[in-house]
């Protein structure tokens, strides 16, 4: 596959040891994602201002705002628009983040069904 036939995707993860970390990478265009709901969010909860676990796992699609995620070592990265974020560290610690400015953060969340198989390549291998 081209490169073009790529979105961009960043993963947050748990460790075995209850730290949080994450990988750059890709998800395929055009590959069925089995979900069986999604929502629509431009609010944040208490909870997620403070560091917390995700509380499923999750594709997060950023249509507006620009958030700085952080992980367990004080490692970040920077999610926009037209980058997705596989939230999948649903044990230990888990993550923060903090907006980068100040137009809001308006993002689709899409549940992954149990079974549904892992599309994501990353850009490590």
């Amino acid at each position: 596959m081209k490169n073009s036939d790529f979105i961009v995707a960043v993963r947050l993860k748990s460790n075995p040891d209850g730290s949080s970390t994450f990988e750059k990478g890709k998800l395929p265009t055009l590959k069925s994602i089995n979900t069986s709901s999604f929502w629509i969010s431009k609010h944040t909860e208490d909870w997620e201002e403070d560091v917390h676990p995700a509380p499923r796992k999750q594709y997060v699609v950023t249509l507006k705002g620009n958030v700085r995620f952080k992980v367990s070592d004080g490692s970040t990265f920077l999610i926009k628009p037209g980058i997705i974020l596989l939230a999948e560290d649903t044990e230990g610690v888990g993550h923060s983040w903090e907006m980068e400015d100040d137009q809001g953060w308006e993002r689709l969340y899409i549940p992954m069904d149990e079974n549904s198989k892992d599309i994501f390549v990353s850009d490590e291998i």
